[in-house]
């Protein structure tokens, strides 16, 4: 027979729950209680973050030694990938509950040992194993590939920004721009300004191909706002577009306004869907003196300018922003082509793409 149930007891036993936690929540906590919770939640979370890198490491350490004992037996033994096929299936059996023994990845640490010749000479053990492997094998001159490790350390980049990254060439575009900086800030913000400028930006995920109007250009960038912060880089928050700024009773409008929390300054962007000409800079220049005045706050470093032109010549924007007062730089931006923009992956397609050789792997 079935138990019988005491509905009237159950209550009670709710009843009673309730009253404590009534009684729980009115009771007057010590003052430093919530300073203790807080500094409780932190020790947590940075425990949970060192026990993930933990494991992570050990994991590509393990990758690593492997790879490395996989190379010093070809070397000694004229190993072929037949091998690799029946080194996997043993591995496979003797640990069948471990993934990542397919023939590609035992290649895939072959490859890593190969880049890698000592172990703990780069912070690779802080990258998932997925993004080693784009390292290796889409990087391969090793001083660019140490300055996408730190990157990808620094932004806490994904697989496919990492990805999307390294092919549109970040590392040989960044701090590329023509500009002013080193004369019109001092030293230490104007190298760090240079850095996070680039040339030319990638403006592939716009929905125009040339020619393109400068409204409809500003448009896109605004529906692809997350893309376009992607590409700026790190520290751009959007403050608005055709910002208003009202100057000896006229009206002028900014097309793109930022702030840099990392610069502490305010960045305009000029949007130009033509060559780059001398007024440009003059233009500028006057944007920057009234943002300097109207918004700049007492402890922001001073505005920057950013003139985005589909093409520029370097001469004539050296001697363009000769003499100008205010910091700014001139970058070309690209385009894709309609026809090679139609044949290339979606995002979605991508991710797709990537998770099918996350499964190859590991199968």
């Amino acid at each position: 027979m079935g138990r019988k149930r005491d509905p009237k007891g159950q209550k009670e036993i709710l009843v009673q729950a309730a009253r404590e936690l009534a009684e729980y929540s009115t009771t007057a906590l010590p003052a430093s209680y919530g300073e203790l919770l807080d500094d409780l939640k932190r020790r947590i979370r940075e425990a949970r973050v060192r026990a993930g890198l933990s494991v992570n490491r050990e994991l590509i350490r393990l990758h690593w030694e492997v790879g490395k004992s996989i190379l010093e037996r070809e070397k000694s033994s004229r190993w072929g990938d037949k091998v690799l096929g029946k080194l996997s299936t043993d591995l496979y059996r003797e640990f069948p509950d471990m993934k990542g023994f397919s023939r590609t990845n035992l290649k895939y640490m072959r490859m890593f040992a190969q880049a890698y010749p000592e172990f703990g000479q780069q912070p690779v053990d802080q990258l998932p194993w997925g993004h080693n492997t784009v390292l290796i094998t889409k990087v391969k001159d090793p001083t660019m590939r140490q300055w996408y490790i730190r990157a990808c350390i620094e932004h806490g980049w994904s697989r496919a920004v990492l990805v999307h990254q390294i092919e549109s060439k970040l590392c040989e575009r960044q701090g590329k721009a023509l500009s002013n900086f080193d004369r019109a800030l001092p030293t230490p913000q104007s190298e760090l300004a240079q850095e996070l400028i680039k040339d030319p930006y990638n403006l592939d995920f716009v929905g125009f191909s040339d020619p393109i109007s400068e409204r409809e250009l500003e448009r896109s960038l605004l529906d692809h706002l997350k893309d376009f912060l992607l590409e700026l880089g790190k520290g751009f928050a959007f403050v608005g577009s055709q910002y208003h700024i009202e100057v000896g009773e006229q009206d002028y409008y900014l097309d793109l306004l930022f702030y840099n929390y990392i610069l502490r300054a305010f960045v305009v962007i000029d949007l130009k869907v033509g060559a780059f000409q001398p007024e440009f800079a003059g233009k500028m220049n006057f944007y920057l003196n009234a943002v300097d005045e109207f918004l700049r706050h007492p402890d922001d470093q001073p505005p920057i300018g950013l003139i985005l032109c589909k093409e520029r010549n370097r001469v004539t924007v050296e001697f363009s922003l000769r003499g100008m007062t205010q910091p700014m730089g001139v970058s070309e931006y690209q385009l894709l082509p309609k026809n090679v923009r139609d044949a290339l992956p979606t995002p979605e397609q991508l991710e797709a793409e990537l998770e099918r050789a996350d499964k190859e792997v590991n199968e």
